[in-house]
């Protein structure tokens, strides 16, 4: 098993690399493990898939289960993880801090903080309070003796509120105030995500599993993104399939959804 430095940097390492990479998002053992076989070479947790996976809506998990949680699939591969660690689980820029310190003291190679806060009605903090939550949080993932790559996310696409220059501005503040990657998720066009490139000098992150994008990753490297993540979209996918399968049980008594299951033996041996 690799240590805590050796996955750090070789998570870094990915990010300088001049073609984008796909860092896919498994929400359990099991998916961390057969991502891992496939050969992805590293992978990022999701919020959503988590909580859907325990019964529970994105926003909904507390800090001490979602650490659990990750630490689980840290111990589970020899891959670099970053984690979605939402919001830091606070509003004030040094509870913010702590919850980095205590991500990278369960063995992640790096993790994103997002700048909404209030789930029932979410809504970006102020922008100089985003970038104090970010400065913050940096300062702490920078002091570690191996590299810790800090994401910063701006949500206001996420949050219905589409404005490219709030979130270019945010970015902006974002990588001066320290971050190491730079994430808006929510973008859907080529010329929108290009901008962002054009706008920021850290590697930027974009998700991509989005109904109505048809971004390939030749594309997104294209125009100089350097990671592609897909959120809770392999989770959603999983979740489809068992709910067409339940549906067509509950509503025709057949059971063609078998047809398509993986094979038995073959997850045996993927586990194995």
């Amino acid at each position: 098993m690799s240590t805590q430095a050796e996955k750090a940097t070789t998570f870094r390492g990915l990010h300088q690399r001049e073609q984008a990479f796909i860092i896919p998002n498994p929400w359990d053992i099991g998916t961390a493990r057969l991502l891992q076989s496939l050969g992805f070479e590293a992978l990022a947790t999701t919020s959503g898939g988590f909580a859907f996976s325990i019964g529970k809506p994105d926003g909904a998990v507390h800090r001490d289960t979602m650490l659990a949680h990750v630490a689980a699939l840290v111990a589970a591969t020899d891959l670099p993880v970053s984690a979605d660690l939402e919001n830091g689980y606070a509003d004030d820029p040094l509870r913010v801090a702590e919850t980095v310190r205590m991500a990278a003291g369960i063995g992640l190679a790096g993790c994103s903080i997002e700048d909404v806060g209030g789930r029932m009605d979410p809504k970006p903090y102020a922008l100089q309070l985003a970038a104090e939550r970010v400065r913050a949080a940096a300062e702490i993932a920078h002091s570690f003796p191996f590299p810790f790559m800090l994401t910063a996310r701006a949500e206001n696409y996420i949050v219905g509120r589409p404005d490219l220059g709030d979130t270019i501005a945010r970015l902006q503040a974002f990588q001066e105030a320290g971050a190491d990657v730079l994430f808006a998720p929510g973008l859907k066009t080529k010329q929108d995500i290009a901008t962002v490139v054009r706008s920021v000098d850290r590697p930027v992150n974009v998700i991509m599993g989005l109904q109505g994008v048809q971004l390939n990753l030749a594309e997104l490297s294209e125009i100089g993104v350097r990671r592609v993540s897909v959120g809770s979209a392999l989770s959603r996918a999983a979740l489809g399939a068992f709910l067409r399968a339940a549906r067509e049980m509950k509503a025709h008594g057949t059971f063609t959804f078998a047809e398509d299951a993986v094979k038995y033996p073959d997850l045996n041996r993927m586990f194995s």
